[in-house]
């Protein structure tokens, strides 16, 4: 496992791309996770909780694209991405190895069924995520209205090795120092991280831990109920598909941006390929 470093040098300049935006910051965080941030289009808006597809060119200067959640909140200056590396991935394979003053391109199409449009009105949002499904929370979570609308917030997030769990663990420290939330936070956001194969103080899957009861044991909360209770997800295929069977067994239905319900799940979610 390598030491969390931020780059700061500057690669050499590569061939003008349209689309492109200039890498301002790059966070390795494990030899498998890392963190990034460019600049963003004037023109683009979006809702937090949404994607876009983003990309480097191959050898033969064809774009090489894959859709990735925007993990900062719609209103920061600048856009985060949280990847995965993966050796032989066509992308990333690539793209861990960016840096400070390199250009990646970058469709200014944000689209998503992640956001609060997509969920009826309830008391308690909860985040379901595992891996690098954490990040179009990561926007949700630093937006003032998000804590409008649900009186709890609560983020469960699950990774092998408590490392990796790092990114989601220093994002949620720093929103109650958080200038613009830091008030609304407080008191509101429930963080319930558990690994599962490092021994740790929490441990589990998300399903195991909701189907049994134990999240809501440890944090004093009621069970699910459909009355109050909203729910988005993001994570693997089979992830996704195990979660979608627990929220129903609560009497949570699936919605959309076109037909808000109780739950929503991201289905763009980039997998270890990329």
């Amino acid at each position: 496992m390598t030491d969390q470093s931020t780059v700061t040098e500057a690669a050499a300049p590569v061939r003008p791309m349209p689309d492109a935006q200039t890498v301002t910051a790059v966070t390795h965080w494990t030899d498998r996770l890392f963190s990034f941030r460019v600049t963003r289009p004037q023109s683009l808006r979006f809702r937090s909780g949404e994607f876009v597809m983003i990309g480097l060119p191959d050898d033969a200067g064809k774009p090489i694209l894959r859709a990735y959640s925007i993990a900062s909140p719609n209103w920061d200056e600048e856009l985060e991405f949280y990847s995965i590396k993966v050796p032989d991935g066509p992308l990333t394979s690539r793209l861990q190895h960016i840096a400070v003053g390199d250009r990646i391109i970058l469709r200014p199409k944000p689209v998503g069924t992640l956001v609060l449009d997509a969920l009826l009105p309830g008391k308690r949002l909860w985040f379901l995520a595992t891996g690098t499904g954490i990040a179009p929370f990561a926007s949700l979570m630093r937006d003032p209205e998000t804590y409008e609308k649900f009186e709890q917030v609560i983020m469960m997030h699950t990774c092998r090795e408590a490392a990796e769990l790092e990114y989601g663990r220093q994002l949620v420290e720093n929103l109650r120092d958080d200038p613009l939330i830091g008030e609304m936070v407080e008191g509101k956001l429930h963080y319930y991280p558990t690994t599962t194969r490092e021994q740790t103080d929490r441990m589990g899957r998300i399903t195991d831990n909701l189907a049994s009861g134990k999240v809501f044991a440890d944090l004093g909360l009621p069970p699910m109920d459909a009355g109050h209770d909203r729910a988005m997800v993001c994570g693997s295929l089979a992830f996704n598909l195990d979660v979608k069977a627990v929220l129903e067994g609560f009497g949570l239905n699936e919605g959309a941006n076109s037909e808000p319900r109780e739950y929503v799940v991201e289905k763009a979610f980039v997998g270890d390929g990329i």
